[in-house]
This record gives structure tokens, sequence and C-alpha cells, in this order.
């Protein structure tokens, strides 16, 4: 999400980053490059407006033009602003309400209504320890409730059972009742959409928000659409009462235009960003780290708690422990920490929240395809349990045979044992020389020395 924004901001911050001055021609020069991207980016318009209006009078005040390093302090202008457009800070869910807090999901069809009342019931559950029910009120399309059926079984969440001859109100009101003898804190509501906003849909649906009184109310809209996501919005906040918005299908969009858009044309909050199919691919939204990734600030703190939450931290335990009393780090471990990588979305999914991604060039990027880590697993479970263990074992013929069992080639065998022995050099460091060695080793890991790996 945002490529084509950061990398059309970035090279304008960078100019002006090492600027010793800056005058109002030069901050003229640059909201124009900025309004341009946002443009390109497929933000609305009175949005492009009112963000460049208000970088404007804050960069050619007192605050950037008597700064210091006037170019930093624009850039942290243009932080703030875009912060402020898109909420100025993450919008939770209110669930300090008598049990069951019922959750209305509303929107079109195809925007992945029913995938993401998984996700969130999956959200609610590991992260807010929350017992969730889910409950779909889709009576027009029979394959949205079986669909829903197996996400709550995937998910490990309860499912009301409902069919395709009853009522959505009738639907509902029985399993809000279910939900109080279950004692569930949370009950997610899965709602017909249509492929347009018509009369009889918003009918519907404010006959069910009126039966029902949610405490929240989320429209569920496909990021991919750009502005449209914005104006979509804007006619269910005028039909709903809306809470909030959840942007889906991001790990597709390019622009972030929607991204940008919607809390200000609609004036309801973004809570949640889906990505990917995986139902653990629900992301708060926190506006300020959304911002620093569109500047190429990168997003360390949401990938600290990606790390927190999916590392298994029992098997990192057990390998410090393992590199501490000096033993050899192995393929096995290796193959841990690769499954570990790919859990949390692969290099693809970690590069997105690195700083400096907007400055790397389209062609390096490229090689990463998301296969690197699957490839490398693929190699590691060719191998003998021996090999495995005692890597030094590895000649040609064994190397071939490995590569023919993967599917791949002897090459690729190769740069895997490369990147094997730049990580047990490291590892090696930590146990004699401590952070220190290890700093040191993973400086000459960055260095260049055996490039991008599986390209």
């Amino acid at each position: 999400m945002f490529e084509s924004l950061t990398q059309r901001l970035s090279g304008t911050i960078e100019r002006l980053r090492g600027r010793g001055r800056l005058t109002e021609e030069n901050i003229r020069e640059s909201l124009r490059e900025v309004r341009i991207a946002l443009l390109e980016a497929d933000v609305a318009l009175p949005v492009v407006q009112a963000l460049i209006e208000r970088i404007k009078v804050r960069a050619v005040g007192q605050e950037v033009l008597k700064s210091l390093t006037p170019g930093q302090a624009l850039i942290k202008v243009v932080r703030d602003e875009l912060t402020a457009v898109m909420g100025s800070q993450a919008a939770d869910l209110n669930l300090n309400v008598p049990a069951p807090a019922v959750i209305l999901m509303a929107g079109l069809q195809g925007a992945g209504k029913t995938t993401t009342v998984g996700k969130l019931a999956k959200h609610l559950r590991e992260r807010r320890k929350k017992k969730v029910m889910v409950v779909s009120a889709d009576v027009y399309r029979p394959a949205a409730i079986e669909q829903l059926r197996q996400l709550a079984e995937q998910v490990e969440v309860l499912f009301f059972p409902s069919s395709a001859s009853q009522k959505p109100e009738e639907i509902v009101r029985a399993a809000i009742a279910d939900a109080k003898k279950s004692f569930v804190d949370v009950l997610l509501v899965d709602t017909a959409g249509r492929l347009a906003i018509d009369e009889a849909m918003m009918t519907e649906i404010k006959a069910l928000h009126a039966a029902v009184a949610p405490v929240e109310t989320l429209f569920v809209v496909d990021s991919m659409t750009g502005q449209d996501a914005a104006i979509t919005a804007k006619a269910f906040a005028e039909a709903l009462p809306l809470t909030g918005v959840v942007l889906t299908k991001t790990d597709g969009d390019a622009r972030g235009g929607a991204a940008l858009s919607v809390r200000y044309v609609t004036g309801r909050p973004i809570k949640f960003i889906g990505v990917g199919e995986k139902p653990d691919g629900l992301d708060v939204f926190h506006p300020d780290r959304v911002a620093s990734r569109i500047l190429d600030m990168g997003d360390v703190l949401s990938l600290v708690e990606q790390v927190e939450q999916q590392v298994d931290k029992d098997k990192a335990q057990k390998l410090a422990e393992k590199v501490a009393k000096g033993k050899k780090f192995d393929l096995n471990d290796m193959k841990d920490q690769l499954e570990q990588m790919q859990n949390m979305g692969g290099l693809h999914g970690l590069m997105d929240k690195l700083p400096g991604m907007g400055q790397i060039p389209d062609a390096v990027k490229n090689q990463i395809t998301g296969k690197e880590v699957p490839r490398m697993v693929a190699i590691i479970n060719s191998m003998t349990k021996k090999e495995r263990r005692n890597p030094t074992l590895l000649n040609g013929s064994r190397r071939a045979r490995i590569a023919k069992g993967a599917g791949l080639t002897p090459a690729d065998v190769n740069k895997l044992m490369k990147q094997y022995q730049q990580m047990e050099k490291m590892m090696s460091k930590l146990s004699g020389g401590g952070m220190k060695g290890l700093m040191r080793g993973m400086r000459g890991m960055m260095g260049g020395r055996g490039g991008m790996p599986f390209r």
C-alpha cells in the first residue's frame, strides 16, 4: 500500500532534507509535487486541497522558515498533516457495554465483509481476550452463511446458524438471545451486500440496525476502489450511524487514496485495515504510523508488535539458550527462523514497514516475490536429519540430490548455504562477542555479500 505515493513523496522530501534555508518559492514547488503525488494516488480532490492548504499555512509561517533545520521541519509538518487528515490517532472499538456488544458489519457485495468478520473475530479473541460469536444475516447468498461457518471454525469462535428462509431481524434477535445464554462478550453480525447502493438495501439495513441497536456499525470497503471508497462510505454514513470504517484489500492497493480520503469525506474513523486472505490479516489503523510509512520513514512500532504477537517465544528462548552455551546453529534452527519470518508475511511483508524502502529501485524490490522463504524451507526439507544437523556433509552430489528433491537447482542450494553460513557466523559472534559481535556480523551481512536471496 502507498508504494507509488511513497516513491513520489520520498524524492521530494529527500531534496528538502539537506536544504539549509527554505524560501516561499521552493516550498511552493515542493507542495506542487506533493499535490500531484496525492492526485495520482487517487486521493479525493477536496482532501488534496485541504491538506495542501494546511501544510502551506504552517510551512510559510514561523514554524518552518525560521527553523534551524527547515527541510526537516517541513517534513514534520507534512507528516503531522497527513496524520491529522487520517484521524490523528487509532480509534478503538467501544466494547465497554453490557454483554454481548453487538457489532454490525455493512458494505457492498465483494468488499470482503464475511472474510473481515472472521478476521475481526480472531483479533478480538486473541488480542482482546473476548469470547466471540458470529452470525450471518445475509439471507440472499446461502454460500455466505456456510463461508462464515467455516471461518468461525477456523478462528475458533462460536457460530450461530441461520438460513435463507429467515428474516434478518429474526436471525439477529435469536443470536443475541443465544449469546446472552452463552456469556458471549461480542456478537459480530454479517449483513447482505449489493453490487451497488440501492434504496431497498438501505431500507433493509436501517431496519436491521433499528431492531438490534448495535454498539458499533462498521462499514467495510474495498480500498482498491480509491476515491469511490470514500464516496460509497459517505453514502452509507448518511443512511446509517456508522462508528467506523474497515479498509480491505490494502495489499493490492499501491496508491492508498482511500486511506487518505475516507476519514475526511465521511467524518468517520478508519478502525482497521485488512491485508490478504489469511485470518490474521487485520491490523488496527494507526494514522501516525501510516503517515510515517507514506513518507518512507517506516513503521518500526508495528513491526515490533508483529514480532511480539507472531514469534514463537518458546522456540526463540531455546535458540537463545543454545547459542549462549556455544552450541552450533544448524539448519533445523534456520528452518525455524524462516518459518517464523513467513508467519509475519515473508520478506515482502516485512519490507513494507522498514524505513527507506522508497529509495530502493523497483528492479531490486521486484526481485522479492514472496516465494523466497518457502523455497528455502523446501530445500531444507529435502535434506536428511543428519544433513540438517551437520551441514558440512553437503558435498556436490548431496546438493544435486537436495535440489532435485526441492524442484530447484544446485545454485539455489548453494545460495541457501551461503545464507546459512552468514547466519551461523552471526550466531557464533553472539555467543562469543556478545551484542557487539552480533552487530558486526549484521553489518557484514548487510554489506552486500551474497546479494538478494533467490532472485
